[in-house]
C-alpha cells in the first residue's frame, strides 16, 4: 500500500531532518540514476550534492519526470522533483531542486528483503546457553532469515523463543541485537529483531537495504533487456539507429554503444530512414549537425517519419545545449544532448536507458527546462 505525506509542514520537516543528516538518496529520470545525498534545504529549495558533472546534470536531469529516493528510518520514500539548476553550498556543488508537493511511502517496504547478501556467517545463542552459527540467507530492516548447520530442535527453538545474535553485514556493518523467533522448520530459522534496532543500527541498515534494492532494481532492469534483446531470439538484430552523414562520429560513437547494442549509420534519406525502421530498432540516434534552417528542416521532417515508432534520441554538435533542447521539445524527442568525446559513457547509459523504458512499455519526451 502506498500512502502519500502532502501536509507542507510535513514534507518540510522530512526533508530538513535528511539534510541534517546528510542522508543518502538517488536521483532517478525514465533513463539515468544518480547517487548523491542531500545538502541542504534553504529558501524553498533543496540543495543535494553535485556527484555528476555539469553537462550531465543539464542533460541528465532535465525532465518532468524527475524523482527522489531516499531512506527513512525502516521505511524507503520518494519524491518528484524539478530540477532548477546548479548551486554552491559550503564550497561543494549542487544541484538545486524543487521541493515536493507530497511524498511517498510504501507501507510494504519496511519487509523489503535483500537476498544477495553474499556469505555472512551469523553468530546466535539459544534460549538455553548454545552458542551456534547459521549462514545469512536474507535480511530487511525488521528481521533476517538464516540456515543453520543442522536441523533444528522445536524443543531448543520454538516461535517467539528469543535468542541473540551477531550479523556482520559489511566491514561498517555490524548487528547485534536481540530477536524472536517467528518460524523455524528443518534448517530454516525466520527472525524478527526485537526490540526494534537502535537508531545507530537502524539507520545505516536502513541506508544499505535501501541500496541493494537500487541494485535489484538495475539488475531487473538489465534481465528484461537481455530477454527482448535481438539475438536472445531467433531473428535479424535491428540495433541502433545512427542518422547521420559523418563516419568520423559514428566511429567514435561505436565505441560507446556497441557494447549494449549494434550501431548502423543511415544517410540522411527518409526511404534510407524507412528501410532502417522496418527492422524495429531500439533507438535512433539523429545527428545535429549545426543550427542552419536546411539541417533544421531537413531533419525535422526526418524525424518526423520516425517519431511514434522508435524512441529518438538528437546528439548535437557545434551548438550550445539550449538550442538543442528547444529542438528536442520541438520534435517530441525522448531526449537529447551535446556530444564531446569525453561524455561517451554518459550518452551509453542514456542510450541505454532510454532503450529499456521504451521495452517497459513506456516512452515520454523530456521536459527541458529552458523549454
Amino acid at each position: 500500500m502506498v500512502t502519500a505525506i502532502k501536509r507542507p509542514e510535513e514534507i518540510q520537516a522530512i526533508l530538513a531532518e535528511a539534510c541534517a543528516r546528510r542522508e543518502l538518496l538517488i536521483l532517478a529520470t525514465p533513463f539515468l540514476r544518480f547517487e548523491s545525498s542531500f545538502v541542504a534545504l534553504q529558501q524553498g529549495e533543496v540543495h543535494v550534492l553535485a556527484t555528476m558533472s555539469r553537462e550531465d546534470a543539464t542533460y541528465g536531469l532535465r525532465t518532468n519526470e524527475l524523482k527522489l529516493r531516499f531512506p527513512q528510518g525502516l521505511g524507503f520514500l520518494e519524491a518528484p522533483v524539478s530540477m532548477l539548476g546548479l548551486g554552491l553550498q559550503d564550497g561543494r556543488r549542487t544541484i538545486r531542486l524543487s521541493v515536493p508537493k507530497l511524498i511517498q511511502e510504501n507501507d510494504l517496504r519496511k519487509a523489503y528483503r535483500v537476498e544477495r547478501v553474499g556469505r555472512v556467517t551469523v553468530t546466535y545463542s539459544t534460549p538455553r546457553g548454545d552458542l551456534l552459527q547459521a549462514s545469512l540467507v536474507d535480511v530487511s530492516t525488521s528481521g533476517a532469515r538464516l540456515h543453520t548447520q543442522k536441523d533444528l530442535d522445536p524443543a531448543v527453538l520454538w516461535p517467539g523463543a528469543p535468542l541473540v545474535l551477531t550479523i556482520p553485514l559489511a566491514d561498517e556493518l555490524r548487528i547485534e541485537t536481540k530477536a524472536e523467533v517467528r518460524h523455524a522448520a528443518g534448517r530454516s530459522l525466520g527472525l524478527e529483531f526485537s526490540p526494534a534496532l537502535a537508531k545507530e543500527v537502524e539507520d545505516p541498515l536502513s541506508r544499505w537495504v535501501f541500496l541493494r534494492r537500487e541494485e535489484d532494481r538495475e539488475r531487473m532492469a538489465q534481465r528484461l533487456e537481455l530477454g527482448r534483446r535481438p539475438g536472445a531470439a531467433p531473428g535479424p538484430v535491428p540495433g541502433i539507429l545512427f542518422v547521420s552523414a559523418d563516419h568520423e562520429l559514428e566511429v567514435l560513437l561505436r565505441a560507446h554503444l556497441e557494447p549494449i547494442q549494434p550501431l548502423t549509420r543511415i544517410p540522411l534519406s527518409a526511404q534510407a530512414l524507412k528501410d532502417g525502421l522496418a527492422s524495429h530498432p531500439p533507438l535512433a540516434i539523429f545527428h545535429v549537425a549545426d543550427t542552419s534552417l536546411d539541417e533544421r528542416r531537413r531533419l525535422k521532417a526526418l524525424v518526423e517519419i520516425a517519431h511514434g515508432r522508435v524512441p529518438i534520441l538528437l546528439l548535437g554538435t557545434n551548438m550550445d545545449g539550449v538550442t538543442l533542447f528547444e529542438l528536442s521539445g520541438e520534435w517530441k524527442a525522448s531526449s537529447a544532448m551535446v556530444w564531446i568525446p569525453e561524455r561517451g559513457v554518459f550518452l551509453q547509459r542514456l542510450a541505454q536507458g532510454i532503450i529499456r523504458r521504451h521495452q517497459n512499455g513506456g516512452d515520454s519526451p523530456m521536459a527541458p527546462a529552458e523549454r
